[in-house]
């Protein structure tokens, strides 16, 4: 165990890691200034464990009807040893007709099997390498829940997308299965983008697969094939996206995890995110100190922060205890760049505080807004 490892493991306490997977991963660019976020992922813990015991309300969840439709609809696509995937994959990349070899490897190993992930990936891994290096006499490869790896914080986490491995004139390309459905050819901006950053964990596993065994990692496209629903129907359609921004951002935001040391350098000694289980299993550390273990990790709250983060509603009501401009939304953050207080901002103002030579023109915009607002009061008198 590395001296990281170990200040990781203090900062978890008694509870096992949780592992990094594509969704959390996705995650780090939604909110990448928040240190709080940063250690918790990075040393395993539970948030929603956290957010429990705090007594907090937690992020809305897909239903079980959503999830089961999910289902349904991965297995709709993959039936019959991908039969109705393969034509969907030809007219999305513009193949001509040939013949495809299809894997499903959940079928690899046994439920007796100490690691089945390890054993999956390892499997995984050679099906990849035997088409990139065209041992094989169908270089066209579709794997059904593969197992891929990635280097995290200096970590190994694996990851299982939906499908990989098409390959088209010796390029890779990763295929996503969605529910949510394609209307007149647009799927909507907000969830195709969290498909696409969730995708691009996946190009980077695949292009650090592919590297270890001395193959350029640019034979993995950046283009993401997604199959959805089309239109009101069941009936799945693919469609091509670029996925080249997403997995720059996430690349840049797995960088930033080096600077862990740093971050838990700015921690209290002693300080621990632990909920002092007891027999039962029933957290039974004090509410107040794990609040005021959890202050001492710098938040970077957005009102965003409740699509995805379990401690949102205990960041949100920090910040409004603060009066942070944060509380206000991202667009009035952005707009009041380097004011993080609403009592500064009004200060300001009022002219109670002299600007300083970078807040001079947020301050006339400011001043501005007041006399607008001043404007319409009095006319609306």
């Amino acid at each position: 165990m590395t001296s990281l490892d170990a200040r990781l493991g203090a900062l978890r306490g008694t509870a096992p890691p949780l592992p990094h997977n594509a969704r959390t991963l996705a995650a780090l660019t939604t909110n990448p200034s928040c240190d709080r976020r940063s250690l918790l992922d990075a040393a395993g813990i539970d948030k929603d464990a956290l957010a429990a015991h705090l007594g907090l309300p937690r992020p809305l969840r897909k239903s079980r009807l959503a999830l089961d439709y999910g289902l349904a609809f991965e297995h709709k696509v993959t039936a019959q040893a991908g039969a109705p995937l393969v034509p969907l994959l030809r007219h999305a990349l513009g193949l001509t007709p040939s013949e495809v070899s299809y894997e499903d490897v959940n079928s690899v190993g046994s439920d007796d099997d100490r690691s089945p992930l390890a054993l999956r990936r390892a499997h995984t891994r050679s099906r990849i390498l035997s088409a990139a290096h065209r041992r094989s006499d169908t270089p066209r490869t579709l794997l059904d829940h593969p197992v891929l790896r990635l280097t995290v914080a200096g970590h190994q986490v694996y990851l299982e997308p939906d499908v990989i491995a098409f390959q088209r004139d010796g390029l890779f390309h990763i295929v996503e299965i969605k529910s949510f459905p394609v209307i007149h050819g647009q799927p909507d901006p907000i969830k195709a983008n969290a498909a696409l950053t969730q995708a691009a964990a996946y190009v980077l596993a695949l292009r650090e697969l592919l590297a270890d065994d001395g193959l350029p990692p640019d034979r993995v496209s950046d283009t993401v094939i997604l199959v959805n629903p089309r239109n009101f129907t069941h009936h799945p359609t693919a469609t091509p996206f670029s996925a080249h921004k997403q997995v720059k951002n996430l690349s840049r935001h797995l960088g930033r995890l080096r600077r862990l040391p740093e971050l838990l350098d700015r921690l209290p000694p002693n300080t621990t995110f632990d909920l002092a289980p007891g027999p039962d299993q029933r957290p039974t550390r004090p509410r107040d100190e794990l609040a005021d273990a959890l202050a001492t990790a710098r938040p970077h709250y957005t009102p965003d922060c409740r699509n995805h983060c379990d401690l949102a509603f205990h960041c949100r009501t920090e910040a409004r205890n603060q009066s942070r401009t944060a509380a206000l939304g991202t667009a009035v953050r952005d707009d009041l760049a380097g004011i993080d207080t609403i009592a500064t901002a009004l200060a300001l103002t009022d002219g109670h505080l002299h600007p300083s030579q970078d807040q001079h023109d947020i301050t006339r915009a400011l001043r501005h807004a007041q006399r607008v607002h001043a404007d319409l009061q009095t006319d609306t008198a």
